[in-house]
């Protein structure tokens, strides 16, 4: 005889009726495939959380069901709901993340494809330490050609291969295409790599992923085993898995095929790190008979931003059809400003969260969002001289950029010549000066009481130091202007970008943007007062804590780092097409799709304003284009939904008719 149901499963049952149609539906669905298509602020965490907690209610063993995430944090707190909506038996729930249960898996059952039981999980640092001894070496060979990349980036590019299932020859070509001419000592070392962990019996985070799926696919007996184990398994932000990872699903939901994921194909923005866009559009053909349940009613955002997130993401080329409403009444439309530079952008945008933290919204409340981290470095010089506190999420904050202080530094020399830490900096960034040598120059510099001459006087057999004398030769903070000085300092410090960045095309990209703010400036004093305006450096934990819990600053943030979070009201900065999408994306059809989706989950993180902003006549120094017009994605919304302002030098603002926006 069943016992009567418990308070607190009576209480479950009630808390259905909070539910939306939708929502509910999902919930309550029996058995077979399930996609759930959750649109941005539609409730996606209460519906898997209420999912867990029926299916418990039910009478399904909790053990019995998993339930997968992309950090261990979402699973844990999505059970702790569970377990508030239900009783404690959802706390024998198995939830976690794809790599964490590959590992229980592969402890219990590894032996069947010839895994040793002693094998040893290998972290990020200790694969990058393995790859790095085994670089060192290959560098010893004559043979080696030029200087390979550092053992973090070749550990990024062997991961990604891997995740994308790609070639190493493809990954590197699209990633880091300036690595190619060393393409035979890449894969020699990504081969070594993988016969020293057979050897070691290591394994690293992207081979529990591989060896698990060859487990499910190689060994029926042991993927009926697991398969009959898990009676339902649940899948949460199902777009941003990678190819390995749908089959393990696959073959997991083998015995049964009770497999419910829930993700938002609009906001898959995460290609970059393997995410395969298609795994959620083939979700039915993989999975026939599949039950498609769309949630658009959103919690977060007023109609007139939905409205405009709407009409943008209906471009995308393939997509489940969807239209986000809320039952929320009023809000202002979003707005379209353009400014007549950068640094008018920066200042509007500076005065317009002066009216909001004015008017009592919180500045933690505030975001300001952009496609690539140097995007903010003038918008971080004026709120630095505003005094507005923010905190940077993704990318660094300017003025903690090696790259940027190491070009500064040559600046500050020149005009304080007795600036030990700069003179430390720019000497050290020479091949065979360590720092006894850096002090003896700069103690020569010093006792020569000359300022730079003093460099200059000294001899030097050095050809590093002879060419840093050539430099400052160049140099007449007198004649020239300040970007001009900026300029022939890059232009000496690019040899020592590419050799001490693996990344030095993206960083030669900030010294760009770096240059067009010294072409504010008319006084070399003035720009380096601006650049020392900026706090003190947080340590790497204080950074953490500071991001997690920045209730008391502005946030900017890349929109990758901001996706799954809201803020009540956002500003999109450099909306600028060949901005946002990148010029480099134009040329790419799959590209310029997920820059699509990007914008989408821009404009989707605000829940009362939203102000999408660009600069007019952007010279682009690589490519010799003037960039002159808001992003494609945004330049033909009918005014009505996105009103477009002007703003000048002095900060007016004024309306744009129709017929000016042409």
């Amino acid at each position: 005889m069943n016992a009567p149901p418990s308070p607190r499963a009576a209480t479950a049952a009630a808390a259905l009726d909070s539910l939306n149609e939708a929502q509910r539906a999902a919930v309550e669905h029996d058995e077979g495939p399930l996609l759930v298509i959750a649109g941005a602020g539609s409730g996606k965490t209460r519906t898997l959380t209420h999912r867990v907690a029926r299916l418990v209610a039910a009478g399904i063993p909790p053990a019995a069901i998993l339930l997968l995430t992309f950090t261990r944090k979402a699973a844990q707190e999505m059970i702790q709901r569970a377990i508030r909506l239900l009783d404690r038996r959802c706390e024998r729930v198995s939830g976690g993340t794809f790599h964490s249960f590959a590992h229980l898996m592969l402890r219990q059952h590894g032996g069947a494809i010839g895994l040793p039981p002693d094998f040893a999980i290998l972290d990020r640092s200790d694969a990058e330490d393995l790859i790095g001894l085994i670089r060192k070496e290959a560098e010893k060979r004559p043979a080696h050609g030029r200087l390979l990349p550092r053992k973090q980036t070749l550990a990024d590019l062997f991961s990604r291969a891997v995740n994308k299932g790609r070639p190493l020859e493809e990954t590197v070509l699209e990633e880091h295409a300036h690595f190619a001419d060393r393409m035979d000592a890449l894969k020699a070392i990504f081969a070594e790599y993988a016969r020293r962990k057979r050897e070691h019996h290591f394994v690293d985070y992207d081979d529990l992923l591989v060896l698990f799926r060859r487990l499910l696919a190689e060994v029926p007996e042991v993927r009926r085993r697991i398969s009959g184990a898990y009676r339902h398994i649940l899948v949460d932000e199902y777009q941003d898995t990678n190819r390995i990872q749908a089959d393990i699903l696959d073959l997991l939901a083998d015995a049964h095929r009770n497999l419910m994921v829930v993700g938002d194909d609009s906001q898959s923005v995460y290609a970059f790190r393997g995410a395969d866009f298609r795994n959620i559009l083939e979700f039915p053909r993989r999975f026939p008979g599949t039950r498609v349940i769309r949630l658009e009613e959103n919690y977060r955002s007023t109609q007139p931003i939905l409205d405009l997130t709407n009409l943008v993401i209906a471009r995308a080329r393939e997509k489940y059809a969807k239209r986000l409403f809320t039952r929320r009444a009023g809000g202002a439309p979003p707005l379209l400003v353009e400014a007549e530079d950068e640094n008018a952008q920066s200042r509007w945008v500076v005065d317009r969260i002066r009216e909001l933290l004015a008017a009592g919204t919180a500045p933690g409340e505030i975001a300001v969002l952009f496609r690539a981290g140097y995007h903010s470095f003038d918008l971080e010089i004026e709120l630095a001289r505003a005094q507005i506190p923010f905190v940077k999420v993704g990318g660094f904050k300017f003025s903690e950029s090696a790259h940027i202080k190491d070009a500064l530094a040559h600046l500050r020399v020149l005009a304080n010549p007795y600036d030990r830490l700069s003179w430390h900096r720019v000497l050290t960034l020479l091949e065979r000066i360590g720092p006894k040598h850096a002090e003896s120059i700069y103690r020569g510099i010093v006792n020569a009481r000359s300022g730079v001459a003093g460099l200059l006087a000294l001899p030097s057999r050095n050809d590093e130091i002879e060419k840093l004398k050539a430099l400052f030769r160049a140099l007449d903070p007198q004649a020239m202007s300040v970007a001009d000085l900026g300029q022939e300092v890059i232009r000496y410090y690019l040899p020592i970008l590419r050799r001490s960045f693996d990344d030095h095309p993206r960083r030669a990209k900030d010294l760009e943007q770096l240059l067009g703010i010294m072409e504010r400036y008319r006084r070399l004093e003035s720009f380096l007062a601006d650049m020392a305006l900026e706090p003190p450096t947080l340590g790497v934990e204080e950074r953490l804590v500071a991001e997690l819990e920045a209730k008391d600053r502005l946030v900017l943030s890349t929109v990758h780092s901001a996706k799954g979070l809201e803020w009540h009201s956002v500003f999109v900065i450099w909306a600028l097409d060949g901005r946002f999408p990148s010029l480099r994306a134009l040329a790419d059809e799959e590209e310029m799709e997920e820059e699509l989706r990007l914008m989408y989950v821009a404009m989707t993180r605000a829940r009362e304003g939203l102000y999408l902003c660009y600069p007019c006549e952007v010279f682009d120094r690589t490519l010799g284009l003037v960039l002159n017009r808001p992003s494609r994605f945004i330049d033909r919304i009918p005014r009505s939904l996105l009103p477009k302002c002007r703003v000048d030098g002095q900060g007016r603002l004024r309306v744009v008719k129709e017929e000016e926006s042409g």
